[in-house]
């Protein structure tokens, strides 16, 4: 089928819910398909959205590997790591990422959250604060995420 077509097929699966359906589709291609960049970002995707977040972590960290200026995938590997519940092992990787992430208010927002959950409210603040000036909208987010619990 070509691995253009598997990946329309497996977005179409992803954007009918059925993530499963996605990853089978992907499982389909030939192994050094399923090697390449643009197979490993779907698959990143589909992984968080079953909520497999050990293989997606995994996943993210090898694209980081491939492609180690790429912000995206840092955070994505952070953020998977932070959901296997190693959040100081997710601050680490997202620390080692490259200096672009200081551009970005995720990024602020991301390590903000992992130090606030770790205890270093200080630096936490620093980090959130700096995310609110660079993007408003997270301050409502920040109300609700519940890894910033007494943070308001």
């Amino acid at each position: 089928m070509g691995v253009t077509n598997t990946l329309r097929a497996a977005s179409g699966w992803l954007d009918l819910g059925l993530p499963d359906e996605a990853l089978l589709e992907l499982q389909s291609l030939a192994d050094e398909e399923q090697a390449a960049p643009m197979v490993l970002e779907m698959k990143v995707v589909i992984q968080m959205e079953c909520r497999s977040w050990n293989a997606a972590s995994e996943t993210a960290r090898v694209l980081c590997g491939m492609e180690p200026l790429n912000a995206e995938y840092f955070l994505q590997a952070a953020f998977c790591l932070h959901e296997t519940g190693d959040t100081l092992a997710a601050r680490n990787w997202l620390l080692r990422g490259p200096k672009s992430l200081l551009e970005m208010p995720t990024f602020h927002y991301n390590i903000g959250c992992y130090l606030w959950v770790l205890g270093e409210k200080a630096s936490a603040r620093t980090h959130l604060r700096r995310a609110f000036r660079m993007d408003r909208s997270l301050e409502a987010f920040a109300r609700t995420d519940r890894d910033l619990a007494g943070f308001h």
